[in-house]
């Protein structure tokens, strides 16, 4: 069995928030914080692969605080499951008021990546989780990757009934 630890996905990043960074509300616009996140959990997941990775869902996705003007965002990211030719990585992105020191956390969710070359699969068998945060993780990647695949199942009858007709 092959393995790997948490720490060793681990990617970590710091992005100090500035005036092109905001929307009208004076905050972190949502979709800039999904561009940095998508960015930070590809790192971790190559980390494990070691080959080129797709983003595949964002899932469990929480916008827990804003970030204004004087804010900091450290963004963390590691794997917390792998299968096949797929992996789960969790991202958390804790805010830090740069005038008062204040930490709080802001954002987190679940990135599903999935190799690019369907030849290829991750070597790996088990992630090894190393902080209680860690263990937590791990610990519902089963749960969470079932879900996964009864919402695609269910997506899929969706999918199906989507016209792409022009409609001009």
């Amino acid at each position: 069995m092959m393995e790997i630890k948490c720490n060793d996905t681990l990617a970590v990043s710091l992005h100090r928030v500035f005036n092109a960074d905001l929307n009208e509300h004076g905050t972190v616009f949502g979709g800039q914080i999904l561009k940095l996140v998508d960015g930070e959990a590809s790192v971790a997941a190559m980390r494990v692969t070691r080959s080129v990775v797709v983003t595949a869902a964002m899932d469990h996705v929480q916008f827990l605080r804003p970030f204004k003007l004087q804010d900091s965002m450290c963004m963390e990211a590691y794997v917390t499951g792998v299968g096949r030719r797929s992996l789960e990585v969790f991202v958390k992105v804790i805010g830090e008021h740069l005038m008062t020191g204040e930490r709080f956390l802001g954002f987190t969710c679940f990135m599903t990546y999935v190799i690019q070359d369907p030849n290829e699969q991750i070597e790996y068998d088990k992630i090894v989780p190393e902080t209680p945060e860690q263990e937590a993780m791990v610990a519902g990647y089963q749960t969470r990757r079932l879900h996964r695949k009864e919402n695609r199942q269910r997506q899929k009858l969706i999918l199906d009934s989507i016209n792409i007709n022009k409609p001009w």
